[in-house]
């Protein structure tokens, strides 16, 4: 007989205590043990000692092209490295309504159409409400199998015997296993649910996409350790209020983790965005002042972004700072730069600055664009409509260098930007030779503004 027994789980890092801590031993978190109930079996050990594989050198390790699905979604199969790989288990996260659900649908169609069929698993939703989104998408095909089902058994019986193409989870959180006595979603039924999914794919071959709730603090719901046993793990992100989504390879075993792929959400979908630094600056106004145009990397892709800054005298004893798309942290050190190395007065300023098209600026090379759209508020100078400017600022004022530079004036070029304000450092390696444009090198902030403002 089993007999069941409690004990106290980390939900970040998976440690187990016997009994309740505030903080974990493992990663040293503070109220993340939480009670958890198993079952163990009385007196069964498991020992497979000499049945498992033997090591070998490394050198006699055959090699072997792996195989991989087309989504028929070129930006997913772009961050994926090529496409899906048979036997890999994906872990996709994002907020509430940000397109998991529908990004996965679309998939499913398309692989259905080229491989044959794909079990879609909700367990969230009916079928009746998963057929009404496929109509809304223009997504309906007769190899898509839906099945609403939370028992992870279940659906291991349905996989093997259907041996789908592609199988996806809809959500995680929402599977159980009948061997945990726990709730589903709890950190010992997400762990041992997604170990069977681990197991069915690696076994049978069958891809799986899984679906992962996230936290308030945008952290994938669960232990950490789930990320660990996964190969891939994606994350969708964007504001709702705008149409743009981006896809991020947190961790890839089979492609480079510097992959983004960019969507926009319309009525019939997701729909891949090929040229996303054309719309960005489609409404960007000209001879405006604030406003800067940015170089930056999403992943390897060079992507152009307006910052926008707003500087005005404050009605309040203590000035208003605020930032979207941009770290408030560093939008304050930037400002204390300004004041310090510059000599702007700032302390009776509010400072509003904004990533136009919800993107989420994360490099440090939005830096200097992020000082000379302030300083172009303040004085009420605008910049060049034709410039374009990146570059990290560090607190002494300094301006260092970037990396991909060449790329990023590749991408300006092709827009019809002829102006580049860039570090000094990065003068010396760069190989772009193009007639018409000129680049200048800044080596600190007030060699920046003196290019910029003329």
């Amino acid at each position: 007989m089993s007999k069941a027994k409690i004990h106290f789980v980390c939900q970040e890092c998976g440690a187990d205590s016997p009994k309740w801590l505030g903080r974990c031993p493992g990663c040293e978190s503070w109220n993340s043990m939480v009670e958890e109930t198993f079952s163990r079996q009385n007196g069964k050990k498991s020992n497979n000692a000499g049945n498992g594989a033997k090591p070998r050198p490394i050198t006699e390790v055959d090699n072997f092209v792996v195989p991989r699905l087309s989504t028929g979604v070129g930006e997913f199969d772009r961050v994926l490295g090529g496409g899906i790989v048979p036997g890999a288990l994906i872990l996709i996260g994002g907020d509430p309504g940000i397109g998991k659900s529908t990004m996965l649908l679309q998939v499913a169609c398309s692989v259905s159409q080229t491989y044959g069929s794909v079990l879609y698993v909700s367990g969230e939703e009916s079928a009746a409400q998963t057929k009404m989104r496929a109509e809304r998408l223009n997504k309906l095909s007769n190899k898509l199998l839906i099945m609403t089902e939370t028992n992870l058994d279940e659906i291991a019986l349905s996989a093997n015997h259907l041996n789908p193409a592609l199988l996806i989870i809809d959500s995680i959180q929402t599977m159980y296993s009948p061997e945990i006595p726990s709730a589903p979603g709890s950190v010992g039924q997400v762990r041992e649910s997604t170990g069977k999914l681990l197991r069915l794919a690696k076994e049978s071959g069958i891809p799986i996409a899984i679906i992962g709730h996230v936290t308030k603090e945008g952290n994938i719901a669960g232990p950490r350790i789930l990320e660990h046993m996964v190969d891939v793990v994606l994350y969708f992100e964007g504001e709702k209020t705008y149409a743009f989504r981006v896809l991020r390879a947190i961790k890839n075993r089979f492609g480079s983790t510097h992959e983004s792929g960019i969507f926009s959400m319309e009525e019939d979908g997701l729909i891949e965005v090929k040229n996303p630094s054309g719309l960005l600056l489609s409404e960007r106004p000209e001879s405006a002042p604030g406003s800067v145009v940015l170089a930056c990397m999403e992943g390897v892709r060079p992507l152009l972004i307006e910052i926008q800054a707003l500087v005005s005298t404050t009605c309040f004893g203590m000035p208003r700072r605020m930032a979207v798309g941009f770290d408030y942290n560093r939008l304050i050190l930037l400002m204390a730069v300004l004041e310090k190395r510059v000599g702007l007065m700032l302390s009776n300023q509010d400072a509003y600055v904004n990533a136009v098209g919800g993107i989420k600026v994360t490099e440090p090379a939005a830096d200097l664009a992020v000082i000379l759209a302030v300083a172009s508020s303040f004085r009420n100078i605008s910049l060049d409509a034709h410039t374009v400017v990146m570059g990290e600022v560090g607190l002494t004022g300094e301006v260092r260098m970037v990396s991909r530079v060449d790329v990023r004036i590749s991408e300006a070029a092709t827009m019809g930007f002829k102006r580049f304000v860039i570090p000094a450092g990065n003068l010396t390696g760069l190989k772009i030779r193009q007639p018409g444009l000129k680049i200048v090198g800044v080596s600190n902030v007030i060699e920046a503004m003196e290019a910029v403002f003329l």
